[in-house]
């Protein structure tokens, strides 16, 4: 079992800049693979970020340049380092843990971008 707490969250204006950070615990998360999604209203979660267990990153085209995902493994943690943010950035940005089949979702975090 794995449990993942978001934080970091915020209103932020355009083109400001924020921290995601997802604290795991309850098993080995250095062996899990890591993803940011992200849920703006009505519409459906989508895949922001990843970072493997072996630390290989990908992103969506939409955010690439300007976010980066890390982990942090003596800490249990990984981030999402969010730059040069827009409007259509905002959203509940959700923290995703895998391994073997099995999944474990956070609670979720909002971001909003707005002036």
């Amino acid at each position: 079992q794995v449990q993942l707490v978001e934080s970091g969250g915020g209103l932020v204006q355009p083109g400001g800049s924020l921290r995601l950070s997802c604290a795991a615990s309850g098993s080995i998360f250095s062996s899990y693979n890591m993803d940011w999604y992200r849920q703006a209203p009505g519409k459906q979660r989508d895949l922001v970020a990843s970072i493997t267990s072996d630390g290989i990153t990908n992103y969506a085209d939409s955010v690439k340049g300007r976010f980066t995902i890390s982990r942090e493994n003596a800490k249990n943690t990984v981030y999402l380092q969010m730059n040069s943010l827009k409007p259509e950035d905002t959203g509940v940005y959700y923290c995703y843990a895998n391994r073997w089949g099995v999944a474990y979702w956070g609670q979720g975090t909002q971001v909003t971008v707005s002036s």
